[in-house]
């Protein structure tokens, strides 16, 4: 992935990256994924963004430069990932929702036992970081160096027709921004929940 493609907006940003690959390499074998749904945080003027009250030791990375995992704990249970994005100095990145596999099933199966069926094992934002092994260790990762340990690849743009924007999931403030956006028709999309407190803690 270039990372001139993810120096824009994060709508535009967000927008690029469904249909992308994100690969990594875990104990098991490298597991890789198809972006189906992904969520939008602007930065300074989203009350839902980690960075919206400012710069901290932990929101450092969505200040840029763009194409890096910013990966944060939420709950004391799970860890999610994003994608920074817009130019270096402005904060913003794009929360990675849910991913299609693209790779060998029991390699898959193995990270995520409890999954039912292959479409959920990285169905929702923690899902999809367990399953990639994505923790901490992995914050400030550079996705676009072909030598990192996770990877974005362009994948092969999603068709207009397909693509659906809608409410934030889980977000207490700007809920009713439509900056969510998924692959119509694809059984890893999670299902909708409205927010009643924000889990984007700034």
């Amino acid at each position: 992935m270039d990372r001139a493609e993810l120096a824009v907006d994060v709508l535009p940003a967000a927008r690029r990256l469904l249909g992308c690959v994100l690969e990594a390499d875990t104990p098991e074998g490298t597991v890789a994924v198809r972006l189906v749904e992904v969520e939008a945080y602007r930065g300074r003027d989203d009350p839902a963004s980690h960075c919206y009250r400012g710069r901290t030791p932990r929101n450092g990375v969505m200040f840029g430069p763009p194409g890096h995992l910013y990966v944060y704990f939420v709950y004391g249970m799970h860890f999610c990932a994003n994608v920074s994005c817009l130019t270096d100095g402005e904060p913003g990145a794009v929360l990675l929702r849910a991913g299609e596999l693209l790779t060998d099933p029991g390699v898959a199966r193995a990270r995520r036992p409890t999954a039912r069926r292959d479409a959920d094992v990285a169905r929702g934002p923690a899902r999809l970081a367990a399953l990639l092994g994505l923790g901490r260790d992995d914050d400030g990762t550079d996705v676009t160096d072909p030598a990192s340990r996770v990877r974005l690849l362009a994948g092969e743009p999603v068709a207009a027709s397909r693509v659906r924007t809608g409410p934030r999931v889980g977000v207490a403030a700007a809920a009713e921004l439509p900056w969510r956006l998924w692959v119509d028709g694809s059984p890893a999309v999670s299902p909708y929940r409205a927010g009643t407190r924000t889990r984007r803690d700034a």
